[in-house]
């Protein structure tokens, strides 16, 4: 088998070409430790109590996690109503979920899960494989409104049931990322089985929800006939763990603006997001804590390397010396207003698959220019201030969204690579003509994007990167690297994440020197909680609702622990 014969060639990564969002957070806040954090010697010990409320911007749609892709207040409610197979940490790594554990092929073909056997739904029936089996099935059906890679990947996976707790799933060819995809909420086969696959969108069970998730669906909150919140209670019985809050409610609002009016006026006390447009208000707020992580999402550059109008781009030293020519770090401040991180490749950092050793590029015009100067890249002496080499100027065109943001960003570069001596004319497009008819059709020759990865925990390059792609694929670049190809087909096909691990490192370090295109930016997330919410952690997300990644630990209503007996005190520190 080769992988240009692999099924799962177009999985995973797929591309969403979206106009990137105002950003979560100011950079000064990444690391920042909530503020009116307790010293350790004296930390509360959490105990059961409180209801925690927070603003979610947007509306509801329904309560399923089937149908909850397109709406994020849908995603975040679901996270704590439903249990999957298996969930990620910070990492990327996969980790037990309602999958207690599972085993792998050596040829990466079959998975086989055990599922816990003490497992309940809300309504206190037991989860089993039929549930699994049952979710499976509705992920296959055209009926619903399933992401059609989603739909095409389980139509070619077998599962089969070994018992009420054992399944085995088969897949036509090895692919590591898998997974992934064992990351569904399951719904309880008993509560939908009746109904019609093309009735489920409209179905009253999308409101009256059943799950098996660390809380349970108690009411709607309803004011003035509209449905203006959702009130959840602890499940006594989720096989993790009760959660120390009883209850959590969501309240929806429009804006981020109508977000933090309601933590101001007592409504809430959490906030789903801080946009750039409240965040200095919301900085104002004494009690209100922050934390900040990376998005799974990347501004970059891409170059197109098979345009022979710009043959010159095929050269690394040009690459390189474009990178260096550079000053990122002003377009974070000044255009993107601190909400981003300079970025260092094409695979996160903080995860699994993250070559911690690699150079960052620094900002170093003169050093471009003394590169391309080597390069033979000068300035003509009739005149000019563009360089050129065998009498083809060093020119194209950038290529970008046509929004403020991004206009901003294409005008800096444009600057920038024209003090190096490069022409930059600028083309302003909207991202679904950006993609229909530059990216895709490769008919551009340089162009400013964003690439979004959200819920996909798993890094697998491959799709923007592997040479079988660059003619039809997402690998937009044109990149013909037969060593990075290697590297990216080994790692899709084994199962074994040490060895995947080295791959990737290589895969990285290649990538660094030969930089078929330019990663520039991370963008950022802040999540604000008022102070009197504790055990909140908060690490890199694939999805905003990954921020409940340890709702059950959190807690509101604590007592101190008590103060350690010395010889000058014998007194403790009262109980309230």
């Amino acid at each position: 088998m080769t992988s240009s014969r692999s099924f799962f060639h177009r999985f995973r990564w797929q591309l969403l070409l979206a106009l990137m969002a105002a950003i979560a957070v100011a950079f000064l806040l990444w690391g920042q430790q909530p503020s009116g954090t307790t010293p350790a010697s004296v930390a509360p010990a959490p105990k059961r109590g409180g209801v925690y409320t927070e603003a979610l911007i947007g509306s509801l749609s329904r309560l399923n996690p089937l149908l909850d892709s397109g709406n994020q207040p849908d995603r975040d409610v679901d996270r704590l109503l439903y249990c999957r197979l298996v969930q990620f940490d910070a990492t990327g790594l996969p980790q037990p979920g309602l999958a207690e554990s599972w085993g792998i092929s050596q040829d990466g073909t079959t998975y086989n899960v055990a599922l816990r056997t003490d497992a309940l739904w809300h309504d206190g029936q037991p989860v089993t494989a039929d549930d699994v089996l049952f979710t499976v099935e509705l992920l296959r059906s055209d009926a619903l409104p399933i992401p059609p890679d989603i739909r095409a990947l389980w139509k070619a996976v077998t599962v089969k049931k070994f018992d009420d707790h054992t399944l085995q799933f088969h897949l036509p060819e090895p692919f590591a990322p898998f997974l992934d995809y064992l990351s569904f909420g399951i719904l309880p086969k008993h509560i939908w089985e009746d109904v019609p696959a093309e009735q489920m969108v409209n179905a009253p069970q999308n409101l009256e929800p059943v799950g098996c998730g660390p809380y349970r669906f108690d009411r709607l909150v309803v004011e003035d006939g509209q449905i203006q919140g959702v009130a959840l209670k602890a499940f006594d019985d989720y096989f993790d763990g009760r959660p120390y809050i009883d209850r959590v409610v969501f309240r929806y609002y429009p804006t981020a603006e109508a977000a933090l009016q309601a933590y101001r006026d007592g409504e809430v006390l959490g906030i789903q997001e801080i946009t750039n447009d409240i965040l200095q208000s919301a900085l104002r707020e004494p009690n209100l804590n922050f934390y900040t992580t990376r998005l799974p999402r990347m501004t970059i550059i891409f170059f197109n390397l098979g345009n022979k109008e710009v043959g010159f781009l095929q050269d690394k030293v040009v690459r390189q010396a474009l990178y260096l020519g550079l000053n990122r770090q002003w377009m974070i401040d000044h255009v993107l207003n601190g909400q981003a991180l300079e970025a260092t490749g094409p695979i996160f950092p903080g995860t699994w698959a993250y070559y911690d050793k690699l150079h960052p590029t620094p900002y170093d015009p003169d050093k471009a220019i003394a590169m391309l100067k080597e390069a033979k890249y000068v300035i003509p002496a009739g005149g000019g201030n563009v360089r050129e080499k065998d009498g083809q100027p060093l020119a194209f065109t950038l290529v970008y969204p046509d929004d403020a943001q991004h206009q901003a960003l294409a005008e800096a570069i444009q600057h920038d690579w024209q003090q190096l001596g490069v022409g930059v004319t600028l083309q302003a497009v909207s991202y679904e003509k950006l993609l229909a008819d530059y990216l895709e059709p490769r008919t551009y020759e340089v162009a400013l994007v964003d690439l979004d990865f959200s819920r996909s925990p798993d890094p697998d390059p491959y799709p923007f990167w592997h040479q079988t792609q660059a003619t039809n694929g997402q690998n937009y670049s044109m990149w013909n690297n037969r060593r990075a190809s290697e590297y990216l087909e080994q790692a899709r096909i084994t199962p074994d994440i040490t060895k995947r691990q080295k791959l990737y490192y290589n895969f990285q370090v290649l990538f660094e020197k030969e930089l078929p295109a330019l990663p520039l930016f991370y963008p950022v997330y802040t999540y604000a909680v008022d102070a009197q919410v504790g055990g909140i952690r908060l690490g890199p997300v694939f999805d905003l609702s990954d921020r409940f990644r340890n709702i059950t630990q959190w807690y509101l209503v604590a007592r101190p622990k008590a103060a350690p007996l010395t010889t000058e005190s014998v007194t403790t520190t009262p109980t309230p």
